[in-house]
């Protein structure tokens, strides 16, 4: 597998206080990567080092496998876009005029292209409007379409939805996922709203306390928070045996509850049941949330 960013033991400490911990983490080329941790776990501390805002206290890093301590990790660097904190923007100017002005500081020959990026974010019809008037989701769409100016086939984002409506966060996620499967750009998404993260990541990173707890794909996460049919019953041995011979996958979660996973034909399985002497006292469907399952893995809601 092909890894556009990877961090081997990276350390970074502002005095006393240590931000990241030994971090190892690998994006996929191709990837929305989930980097979720709550506020001051590190993510931003993370992303400010790959951008080269702040260098390592120990260490490394690489960007298409160039190393951070290589000379040539700048022209790396020039295939990222990051929307670091808050959007890059100059409020006083048009999306177009912000497009121009970023096309200066990047040393692009002309202006070709900005019809296209406005087009592509969703603001080709905002004319001569500042963008101080904007809505957030629209400044959200520039900065973006900003850190697009170079051309760059990683984007790296933090905390793309803070303070969004919900028709900006549709708007945002619906840019995303249109700029990963048309343009095949790889995303590193620093977030904690765990929920609208599940809707777009394909790969996931948990932090807490500057240690990445575990990394995994999407498919592996689903897994491990798989739907599930809850069953309370009044004779477990009875379950078992139906589901064994039902060839159902199960596991009792107390002595009388089991959680079934799959979709059992419900009038089959209790009169299955009632032939053993065995009631049904409850039955609903759930799952477990990206959010229960991070409670989980942290060990407890104080870290939520």
């Amino acid at each position: 597998m092909e890894f556009v960013l990877k961090t081997n033991n990276l350390v970074k400490r502002y005095g006393g206080f240590t931000a990241l911990s030994g971090l190892n983490m690998n994006v996929p080329k191709g990837a929305i990567y989930g980097f979720i941790g709550k506020n001051g776990a590190g993510k931003t501390t993370l992303i400010r080092l790959i951008c080269g805002l702040q260098n390592p206290t120990a260490g490394s890093f690489n960007l298409y496998g160039t190393e951070n301590s290589d000379r040539n990790i700048a022209k790396c660097r020039k295939r990222m876009g990051a929307v670091v904190e808050t959007p890059s923007i100059y409020l006083n100017m048009t999306a177009e005029e912000n497009l121009k002005q970023q096309y200066l500081v990047l040393g692009l020959p002309n202006y070709d292209g900005i019809k296209e990026l406005l087009d592509l974010v969703g603001l080709s019809d905002t004319g001569k409007k500042k963008a101080k008037n904007f809505s957030l989701g629209m400044r959200q769409r520039l900065g973006i379409a900003v850190a697009l100016a170079g051309n760059p086939d990683f984007l790296v984002l933090d905390e793309p939805i803070n303070g969004l409506d919900p028709q900006g966060i549709v708007e945002i996620r619906e840019l995303i996922l249109k700029l990963n499967r048309e343009k095949n750009i790889t995303f590193l998404i620093s977030s904690h709203i765990l929920d609208e993260l599940s809707r777009i990541a394909t790969h996931y990173g948990f932090i807490d306390k500057g240690f990445l707890v575990k990394e995994m794909s999407a498919e592996e996460l689903d897994n491990a928070c798989r739907k599930c049919i809850r069953v309370e019953i009044t004779k477990p041995e009875a379950l078992t045996q139906v589901l064994d011979e039902m060839g159902i996958d199960y596991k009792f979660v107390s002595d009388n509850v089991a959680d079934i996973y799959s979709k059992p034909n419900v009038t089959q399985l209790t009169l299955s049941l009632a032939d053993k002497g065995c009631e049904i006292i409850s039955l609903k469907e759930q799952d477990e949330s990206l959010e229960s399952f991070y409670i989980g893995l942290l060990g407890g809601e104080n870290n939520a």
